[in-house]
C-alpha cells in the first residue's frame, strides 16, 4: 500500500518533505496502487441481524473458512468504536486476475454448527467483508416460506460467492459479492445429503465452500470512488424526498421566525413609548395588567438558585456547540467519507477532549460574575455533567455487549485509551479553562440595582406555568428538526451514508435560532406577569425539546425500524438519553444567553432613577 504521490500539488512536490506527504495523504484519502497481480488482501470483518444494525459479531465466530491462525489488521480508534474487527481472509485475490471456482475450504460440520447457521440464517445474519476499504455486504444464507397447508419452510447456505470488483487504472473502485445462479445447500433438519457439494455421515455435514472472482474496468476515477458506494443498494434506500421536505421545514420555520420577531418588537416598541411616557410625567401608577415587566427591574437580575449547576449546565452546553459546529465544518471540508471507517468517531472524541476547556472557561466565567464563592466543586460538577451518565450509560451497554459477545465492546486497550484521553486531557482542560475563566470574569453587567428583599410574585395564569412552557419551548424547535431527525436516525441507527452536510449546517442553524426566539419570546410573557424567575424558567423552556427527541426515539423504534433483542434495545435507549441530554445542555444554553441579552436590552432602554 502507498500513497499516490504523483497526484500531490506540484507546490509540495517540490519541497517533497516526509510532513508534506502525510498530511495529504491523510486529508486527502490513502490512493493505494496495485501492479496486475498483486495481492488484494480481503479482510473479514462481522456478521449480525440485518434489523439490528449495532448487534454485530466477529466473522469467525461461525463455523466457516478460517486460516489457522488469524491476524487481524491494526484499526484507528473509530473503526473500534465502530464495532469492526477485520481480520485476513483465505480468499485469493489478486489484481485484474479471473477466477473461476476455486476452493477455499472444505467444512466438516457438527450437529451444533450446523444448528447453529441455520439460527443465524433465519435471524437474516448479513456479512460485511472489507476489501481496499471497500466493504462488501451479502447474507449468510437463504430463507423461504411457502403455502399454508401444506407449510414449507426451507433454510440454505450459501457456499459459493462471486466477487465482481471494479478498477480504474491501479486502483479499485468499487467490489461487492453475488450469489447469482447459485444454489444454496439445504440446512433443513439434515435432508439433503450429498447435494451441492455436501456430504452427511456420522452425525457431520460436510460442506465446501467456493469462491470467483471477475474483474471490470470501470470509467469512475479514483477521487470519485466514493460515489459509487453510495449509489449501491445492498441496504434499502429511504432519502429520495430530503431536499423537498427540508424546503418545506425551512419555509415553515422561516415564518415563524417572522411571525415572533414583528409581534414581540411591535408589542416592545409600544411597552417603551408607554412607559417612558409615565417616566417622564411622573406618573407612578404604572398598569401593571399584561406589561409590567418595568415594575420588576429591582428583581429581575436576583440571582438565581442552584448557580453552580446552572453555570455547569451553561458550559457543557457551549462545549457541545463548539463540538457540533465542528465536526459539521469538518464534513463540509470532505474530511469525512464512506470509505473512512469511523472517522467521524475519531474526529467526535478528540473534539470533545479538547474543546472541555470552553465548557470550563464558561461555567467558571458566568460563575465568578454572579458571585460564586465554590468554584472548585464548580468545575468538578461542570467536567462530570455529561461523562457521568455517559460513563454509566456505556458501562451498561458495554457490559450487555460483552456478556453477548458482540464486537461492539470495546476491548480492555480502547477503554484505558478513552479513559486516558478525558483524564490526561479532557479533564485538565476544563481545570485550565476554569482557572482562565475565573480569572478574567469581570462584574455582572446589570442596568439595574437589585433590591435586598424580592418582591411578591403575583398568581400566575395556567398558560404561564413552567410545564406549559417548556411543552411550547420544546415543541416548537423540534418540529424544526423533526425533518431531518429522521434522517440522521436512519444514518445512525440504520445504514444509511450522510452526506448532505450542507442541508445539516442550515438545520443546525434554524435550530439554534427558533430555540433562541422562542426562549425569548417566552420570558417577555413571563416577566409581563411581574414573574423575575426567568433564569431556570430559560434553560427549561427550550432545553426541554431534549424530551420531545427522547419521544421521537420511542416512536422510531416502534413504528420506523424493525430493532429488536436486548443487545440493541439497551444501545439505542440508552444512547439516546444520552441524545437527548445533549440537545437540553446545547439549546438550554442558547435560550439562556438569548434571554439575557434580550433582558438587558429592554431594561438599558428604560429611563429610570
Amino acid at each position: 500500500m502507498q500513497c499516490g504521490v504523483g497526484q500531490l500539488s506540484g507546490g509540495c512536490q517540490k519541497t517533497m518533505g516526509l510532513h508534506c506527504i502525510l498530511i495529504l495523504c491523510l486529508f486527502s484519502g490513502w490512493i493505494v496502487g496495485y501492479k496486475q497481480g498483486d495481492n488484494v488482501t480481503l479482510y473479514v470483518n462481522k456478521v449480525g441481524p440485518y434489523h439490528n444494525p449495532q448487534e454485530t459479531y466477529h466473522y469467525y465466530t461461525l463455523p466457516v473458512c478460517r486460516p489457522e491462525k488469524v491476524h487481524h489488521k491494526s484499526l484507528s480508534l473509530g473503526e473500534v468504536l465502530d464495532g469492526d474487527r477485520m481480520a485476513e481472509s483465505l480468499y485469493l485475490i489478486r489484481f485484474r486476475e479471473n477466477v473461476e471456482k476455486k476452493t477455499l475450504c472444505q467444512l466438516t460440520l457438527s450437529e451444533k454448527q450446523v444448528d447453529q447457521l441455520r439460527e443465524a440464517i433465519e435471524e437474516l445474519y448479513y456479512f460485511e467483508f472489507v476489501l481496499d476499504d471497500i466493504p462488501i455486504w451479502g447474507f449468510v444464507g437463504y430463507i423461504e416460506e411457502s403455502g399454508f397447508l401444506p407449510h414449507s419452510h426451507k433454510v440454505g447456505l450459501w457456499t459459493h460467492l462471486d466477487f465482481n470488483i471494479e478498477y480504474n487504472g491501479n486502483s479499485v473502485i468499487f467490489a461487492n459479492v453475488s450469489v447469482k445462479d447459485v444454489k444454496p445447500v439445504p440446512l433443513e433438519e439434515w435432508v439433503g445429503a450429498g447435494v451441492g457439494g455436501v456430504g452427511l455421515g456420522g452425525g457431520s455435514l460436510t460442506v465446501t465452500h467456493t469462491y470467483s472472482v471477475r474483474w471490470f474496468d470501470s470509467p469512475l476515477p479514483h477521487a470519485r470512488r466514493a460515489e459509487r458506494l453510495r449509489d449501491y443498494s445492498f441496504f434499502p434506500k429511504t432519502l429520495e424526498i430530503h431536499w423537498l421536505s427540508i424546503i418545506n421545514s425551512l419555509v415553515l420555520v422561516v415564518l415563524l421566525l417572522g411571525f415572533v420577531i414583528i409581534i414581540l418588537m411591535r408589542v416592545l416598541k409600544n411597552d417603551f413609548a408607554r412607559y417612558n411616557v409615565e417616566e417622564e410625567s411622573g406618573c407612578d401608577d404604572l398598569d401593571q395588567g399584561d406589561n409590567g415587566w418595568k415594575i420588576i427591574h429591582t428583581d429581575v437580575f436576583r440571582f438565581p438558585p442552584y448557580k453552580s449547576l446552572l453555570c455547569a449546565v451553561l458550559g457543557v452546553g457551549a462545549q457541545f456547540l463548539t463540538l457540533a459546529t465542528g465536526i459539521i465544518v469538518m464534513a463540509l471540508l470532505g474530511m469525512f467519507n464512506v470509505h473512512r471507517h469511523g472517522a467521524i468517531n475519531s474526529a467526535a472524541i478528540v473534539l470533545y477532549a479538547l474543546t472541555s476547556c470552553v465548557s470550563g472557561y464558561v461555567s467558571c466565567s458566568f460563575y465568578t460574575q454572579i458571585n460564586g464563592q465554590h468554584w472548585v466543586w464548580n468545575i468538578i460538577l461542570t467536567s462530570s455533567l455529561f461523562s457521568a451518565p455517559l460513563f454509566l450509560t456505556w458501562s451498561v451497554v458495554n457490559s450487555i455487549h460483552w456478556w453477548s459477545g458482540s464486537t461492539q465492546a470495546l476491548p480492555a486497550t480502547t477503554v484505558l485509551l478513552l479513559l486516558g484521553a478525558w483524564v490526561l486531557v479532557g479533564f485538565p482542560l476544563t481545570v485550565i479553562g476554569g482557572i482562565v475563566g475565573k480569572n478574567r470574569a469581570g462584574s455582572f453587567q446589570a442596568p439595574c440595582r437589585t433590591r435586598n428583599i424580592s418582591r411578591q410574585i403575583p398568581t400566575q395564569p395556567w398558560y404561564k406555568h413552567t410545564a406549559v412552557h417548556m411543552a411550547i419551548g420544546g415543541f416548537l424547535p423540534f418540529s424544526a428538526i423533526s425533518v431531518e431527525l429522521y434522517y440522521i436516525f436512519a444514518t445512525v441507527w440504520g445504514r444509511e451514508h450522510y452526506t448532505l452536510y450542507g442541508i445539516l449546517l442550515c438545520v443546525f442553524a434554524i435550530l439554534l435560532s427558533v430555540g433562541a426566539c422562542i426562549s425569548v419570546a417566552l420570558t417577555y410573557f413571563l416577566l409581563s406577569g411581574e414573574d423575575y424567575r426567568w433564569w431556570w424558567r430559560s434553560v427549561l423552556s427550550t432545553g426541554s425539546t431534549g424530551l420531545f427527541i427522547f419521544v421521537y426515539s420511542i416512536f422510531y423504534y416502534r413504528n420506523r425500524s424493525s430493532m429488536s433483542g436486548l443487545v440493541q434495545s439497551t444501545e439505542f435507549f440508552g444512547y439516546s438519553l444520552l441524545t437527548a441530554l445533549v440537545f437540553s445542555l446545547m439549546l438550554g444554553s442558547v435560550s439562556f444567553w438569548a434571554s439575557l441579552a434580550f433582558i438587558r436590552y429592554i431594561y438599558r432602554s428604560l429611563k429610570m432613577d
